[in-house]
C-alpha cells in the first residue's frame, strides 16, 4: 500500500511534466498489458454508457486528509462500515458516454503518473472495445492531476487527437493565471501545489488548440447539463448526463469517501482548494441528491460509483446500486 509520504513524492515529480523525462515517472509499467481491466455498461434512457477504471490511490494515514474531523471519530466511523482504518482506498471511475455519432470521455485519470495501481484508463477501455482515435468530446470536471493527466502521452502528444476538450471558463482561468490562490486551502505543501499547476499548464498549452471553454449552466452535445460546484477547485464541476427523463448525476471530486464525506460533509477533504466553500457546497448538493434519489455517479467511490444519496439523521447515506451479475 503507498503511505502518503511516498505517494506525494512520486506527485511531486509531476511538476516537471514539461523538465522531466517521463521514464522517471514510470519507473515501473502503468499498465501490465495481460491483465483484464475491467469495465460496466448501464444506459440512461437512450444513451450508451461504460465506466472504466484508471484503478485506484491510496491516502495514508487517513488524518489530515478530512481535516475538520478527528482521527478517533474517523476511525470509528470506518470500523462501524467494516473498513480498513489504515488508508481511503480512492476509486478512479471514467464515464464514457455513447450519443449517436459522439462518444463523449468524462476525465480522463492519472496517465500513469501516480504509480502502478493507476493509470489503468486505456487498457480499460480497450477491453471495452474503445479506441482512443473514436473519442469525438472529453469533458474535464476540474483540472487535478488524476482528472487531467490522461490527457496527454509520455511523450507529450494528445492521447486523444479527434476530441474537443471542454474545460469550464472558471477553472482554465485558474490554473492558467501568474499566481493561484491556494491560501484557503488546508493542503500546505505549496511546492506540490506548484507542481500540480505546472503540470495542468503544461497539458491545457500542448492542448489549445482542442480545449473549448463553457460557462456553467450551458448544455453540451444535446445529453450534458454542466452545474457548478465550488471549493474543490473553483471550476469545479457537476455533469447532469441526461436522456429524456431519465440522468445521472456525475458528482467529481465532490465526495471522497462513500462513508467519510457521505455521512460528514463538514469534515472536509485537504485537497479543496476552499474548504469552507467545498463544505458548503458539499452539503447543497447532497441534500439536493437525496431529494428524489437522483441516480449519481461518483468518480472516487467504490467501483463503478453508481448510486444514490439519502438523508439519514442530521447527515446522508451512500447506497450502492445492487447488480446481479458482472455486466
Amino acid at each position: 500500500m503507498m503511505k502518503r509520504r511516498a505517494l506525494l513524492k512520486r506527485l511531486a515529480l509531476m511538476g516537471g511534466i514539461a523538465a522531466i523525462p517521463f521514464k522517471i515517472l514510470r519507473a515501473e509499467p502503468a499498465v501490465i498489458k495481460t491483465v483484464k481491466r475491467p469495465f460496466h455498461q448501464l444506459k440512461v434512457g437512450t444513451l450508451d454508457l461504460t465506466v472504466l477504471t484508471d484503478g485506484h490511490i491510496a491516502l495514508s494515514p487517513i488524518q489530515p486528509t478530512f481535516p475538520n474531523g478527528s482521527e478517533q471519530a474517523e476511525k470509528e466511523l470506518l470500523q462501524k462500515h467494516f473498513r480498513s482504518t489504515e488508508a481511503i482506498d480512492l476509486s478512479m471511475n471514467i464515464l464514457v458516454i455513447k450519443k449517436e455519432n459522439d462518444v463523449i470521455l468524462v476525465d480522463t485519470g492519472t496517465g500513469g503518473n501516480f504509480g502502478p495501481a493507476s493509470g489503468w484508463m486505456l487498457s480499460s477501455m480497450a477491453d471495452a472495445g474503445i479506441t482512443p482515435e473514436s473519442i469525438t468530446h472529453v469533458v474535464i470536471s476540474h483540472a487535478h492531476p488524476d482528472h487531467v493527466g490522461g490527457l496527454l502521452t509520455k511523450e507529450g502528444a494528445p492521447v486523444f487527437p479527434h476530441a474537443q476538450v471542454h474545460v469550464a471558463r472558471l477553472e482554465h482561468e485558474f490554473w492558467m493565471a501568474p499566481q493561484q490562490d491556494f491560501s484557503k486551502s488546508k493542503f500546505q505543501d505549496k511546492k506540490l501545489l506548484a507542481a500540480f499547476t505546472a503540470s495542468t499548464q503544461t497539458i491545457f498549452k500542448t492542448l489549445q488548440v482542442q480545449v473549448r471553454l463553457f460557462e456553467h449552466g450551458v448544455e453540451l452535445l444535446g445529453c450534458l447539463r454542466m452545474e457548478l460546484a465550488p471549493g474543490h477547485t473553483p471550476g469545479h464541476t457537476l455533469v447532469h448526463v441526461y436522456s429524456g427523463s431519465e440522468e445521472l448525476v456525475h458528482v467529481a471530486d465532490l465526495l471522497h469517501s462513500d462513508v467519510l464525506s457521505v455521512q460528514h460533509p463538514e469534515w472536509g477533504f485537504n485537497g479543496d482548494t476552499n474548504l469552507e466553500q467545498a463544505m458548503a457546497t458539499r452539503k447543497k448538493v447532497l441534500a439536493d441528491l437525496s431529494k428524489g434519489g437522483k441516480r449519481t455517479f461518483g468518480y472516487h467511490l467504490p467501483w463503478p460509483g453508481i448510486g444514490h444519496v439519502r438523508k439519514q439523521g442530521e447527515g446522508y447515506e451512500w447506497v450502492a446500486e445492487a447488480y446481479a451479475f458482472p455486466e
